[in-house]
Formats: structure tokens, C-alpha cells, sequence
């Protein structure tokens, strides 16, 4: 039997390292324990937003993901994401945000992991996009 496919996005990988807030660290940290448990997706988007991180970090970043498959940003995602803004389920300067959520649908990803509740999880963004 085949695993999960389970995508963390950005914001849960960069959650193992934030001390600020340690509730969400160690909550992050309990989920990474259970990760083996899953087929580990991460996007080229991902790859790309932890390389922006600062320099303290990204060696940490670069250490954790080793081993996660990394899927492609395709025109089928950057389109599904583009008409993800028309519906104005997300606004237009957070296309990067939109673009995660398609990457995952487009993958046919089980579960998208992430902290962002400004767009990513709040309850209107999950009852109109569905993965």
C-alpha cells in the first residue's frame, strides 16, 4: 500500500527554527516526527523561498529537505493559481500563496501542510479550493 502524499510549505519548514514561537515550533516539531509516516513533497517555489532565507538558515533548510521528492511549477499549476486570484480567493500580490495550493492540487498532494492562516488555511480559502 502506498503512503500519503504530504506537501509542507514554507512556513512550516522555517516553523522547526522559530524560537518567537515556541507553541508552534514544538507542535511543528511533532509533525516532523511523523513525517516517515508519508511521500514528502516540496515545490521548486518552496526550494526557492528558503534559499531566500537569511544565511543562518539556509544551510539548516537545505539539511532538512534532503531526501524530499521536489515537484516542478508547471504552466497547469501557475494557471490553476492565476484563476485562484480571478475568483479572488487570493489577492493578486499573493500569487506565491495560490501557487503553493496548485502546485499541491496539480500533484494530486493528500495533504498541504502549512501555517499560514492569513491565506493558506483559513476556513474561506479551504471550502473554495479543494486538493
Amino acid at each position: 500500500m502506498s503512503k500519503m502524499k504530504v506537501y509542507p510549505d514554507t512556513s512550516v519548514i522555517s516553523a522547526l527554527f522559530d524560537e518567537r514561537t515556541p507553541e508552534r515550533q514544538n507542535l511543528t516539531k511533532v509533525a516532523w516526527g511523523i513525517l516517515d509516516n508519508y511521500d514528502v513533497y516540496i515545490s521548486e517555489l518552496v526550494v526557492n523561498e528558503l534559499s531566500a532565507a537569511p544565511s543562518r538558515l539556509t544551510e539548516e533548510f537545505q539539511r532538512i529537505i534532503v531526501g524530499f521528492s521536489v515537484l516542478k511549477v508547471t504552466e497547469e499549476a501557475e494557471s490553476l493559481a492565476k484563476e485562484y486570484i480571478k475568483q479572488g480567493i487570493f489577492p493578486d500580490k499573493y500569487f506565491d500563496d495560490a501557487l503553493h495550493i496548485a502546485i499541491a492540487s496539480v500533484h494530486r498532494i493528500d495533504y498541504l501542510l502549512s501555517w499560514n492562516f492569513k491565506h493558506i488555511v483559513k476556513v474561506r480559502t479551504r471550502k473554495l479550493v479543494s486538493l
